[in-house]
């Protein structure tokens, strides 16, 4: 079934308008006809069967037949901060995080990145990330679209992080497993948590200590170096696996 997204503000008694750019993809892409269903989300956790019931010029307006709370998000809020990789692997991260339940993703320039965003073409290729991420959540089924932040600084990031409740930096030279099972094992439903994930080349000692410094827990990801778009995807399918246990069975202390 086809699935779009709505602001709440779209959302009125027993109807929806559905506007922008999902109008010509419903017309001229879809063509769907009068009476075909669909499901709306409206980026608050509730979701909507909807049935087509008219289509206008710049609007399609469809009937709400069934309303349903989402159950499909995360308990946590998961916050990827990407250091800014090469080449269209920024594309790959953001569609796979948001499958995984990522909250937010946000793309750092850390001292390693060899990539550069040229600020005049900035909002186009955030437009452009945003598009990705909105794809990645209808095809996942999410109840919301996580958000793809502008880029910003390591500082910037870093101060942005400062009040979430947890904070973990994959590091190649954190020791012990057993840290990293406690590091994560702070994870609980209803926390906000931060995740930095260094680019190719990794994050430089000093990068590593300004973020310890702001209370973030180096963690190990295992015997074996990870690329940096294989680095998220590994803790943000643990911690899915974890959080998800949660929510059917209580986390153990």
């Amino acid at each position: 079934m086809n699935h779009f997204f709505v602001s709440p503000s779209q959302v009125r008694e027993g109807q929806i308008a559905i506007e922008g750019g999902d109008v010509n993809h419903i017309k001229n892409v879809l063509r769907m006809k009068r009476g075909e269903l669909m499901e709306v989300s409206d980026g608050t956790g509730s979701r909507y069967l909807c049935e087509l019931e008219c289509m206008e010029t710049e609007t399609v307006f469809v009937k709400i037949v069934d309303v349903w709370e989402d159950d499909v998000e995360l308990p946590a809020k998961i916050y990827l901060f990407q250091g800014l990789p090469k080449g269209d692997k920024m594309e790959l991260i953001i569609q796979k995080a948001v499958e995984l339940g990522a909250f937010e993703i946000i793309p750092v320039e850390t001292r390693r990145c060899v990539v550069r965003i040229d600020e005049k073409k900035a909002d186009k290729k955030v437009a452009r990330w945003n598009a990705i991420a909105e794809g990645a959540a209808k095809q996942s089924g999410r109840g919301v679209v996580p958000k793809v932040q502008g880029v910003m600084g390591f500082t910037e990031a870093l101060n942005y992080a400062n009040e979430m409740d947890v904070c973990l930096i994959p590091y190649e030279k954190a020791k012990g497993m057993q840290k990293t099972k406690e590091a994560l094992q702070r994870v609980r439903p209803g926390k906000t948590v931060a995740i930095f994930i260094g680019p190719e080349g990794g994050f430089e000692e000093k990068e590593i200590e300004m973020a310890c410094g702001h209370g973030a827990f180096p963690i190990s990801l295992g015997k074996r170096i990870l690329r940096t778009e294989t680095a998220g995807f590994t803790v943000l399918a643990v911690l899915m696996y974890h959080l998800e246990c949660c929510q059917e069975l209580p986390c153990s202390t």
